[in-house]
C-alpha cells in the first residue's frame, strides 16, 4: 500500500509498527494525535485494530481508520464498540450475499450461526479441494494441483478458477464501511 501510495505521489506522515497483542495502544494512539494524524492506515489484525480505535475515541480524537480485509468480522466491532463506526476496509464482496451460497448460509443461520465471509471462505476452499479431488481422481497430490490449475470450480464463492501461479484468475475487491455495528458495501 505505501508504495503505491508513495508512486502516486501520497507520502505518509508517519511510517511505523506497533507490538501487536497488547492490552493497550493508547500511547500510540497518543503519539499520532500529537502529530495531528486525520487517518490511520493499518495493516494487522482486528483486535489490534479495534483497540486503536477505541483508544482514539476514548480520547476524543476523531481519527479515520482505515484496514485490510482482517476487520470482515464480527469480533472488530465487538472489541471496538461504537468505536468500529465509520472504519473503512477494502475486502472481497461479501460471499453471503452470492446466490450460490444462499443454500448454505440459510443452513447455518438456522443453526444459530451468522456465517461471516471467513467462514464461507473456509467453506468454499473445502469445496475447491473436494471438487479438484473428484476431478482428479486421485488424493496424490500432484494430480490435485494439477486438477486445480486446469478445471473451473462452483462454490459458495461462485467460480474459481487458477493460473499456473495458483492464484484466482478473477479477483475482486469491494470498500466496505462499518455503520450501526454491522460492515456494508460503501456507497
Amino acid at each position: 500500500t505505501r508504495k503505491q501510495l508513495n508512486k502516486r505521489g501520497v507520502t505518509e506522515t508517519i511510517y511505523d509498527g506497533y507490538a501487536p497483542g497488547k492490552d493497550d495502544y493508547s500511547a500510540e494512539i497518543s503519539g499520532l494525535q500529537g502529530a495531528d494524524i486525520a487517518v490511520l492506515y493499518m495493516g494487522g489484525y482486528h483486535t489490534e485494530a479495534a483497540l486503536m480505535v477505541r483508544a482514539a475515541r476514548d480520547r476524543g480524537y476523531s481519527l479515520q481508520l482505515i484496514s485490510g480485509d482482517d476487520t470482515a468480522t464480527e469480533a472488530f466491532g465487538l472489541i471496538a464498540g461504537p468505536a468500529a463506526e465509520g472504519t473503512l476496509f477494502t475486502f472481497v464482496p461479501d460471499p453471503r450475499r452470492n446466490a450460490e451460497a444462499a443454500q448454505v448460509v440459510e443452513r447455518f443461520r438456522a443453526e444459530n450461526f451468522e456465517p461471516d465471509s471467513w467462514t464461507l471462505h473456509s467453506y468454499g476452499a473445502a469445496q475447491t479441494w473436494a471438487q479438484a479431488v473428484e476431478k482428479a481422481g486421485s488424493l496424490e497430490l500432484q494430480a490435485v494441483i494439477a486438477s486445480l490449475r486446469s478445471n473451473r470450480f462452483d462454490t459458495v464463492l461462485g467460480r474459481m478458477d487458477f493460473d499456473d501461479k495458483g492464484d484466482l484468475t478473477v479477483q475482486s475487491w469491494v470498500w466496505y464501511v462499518w455503520k450501526g455495528g454491522e460492515y456494508v458495501p460503501l456507497e
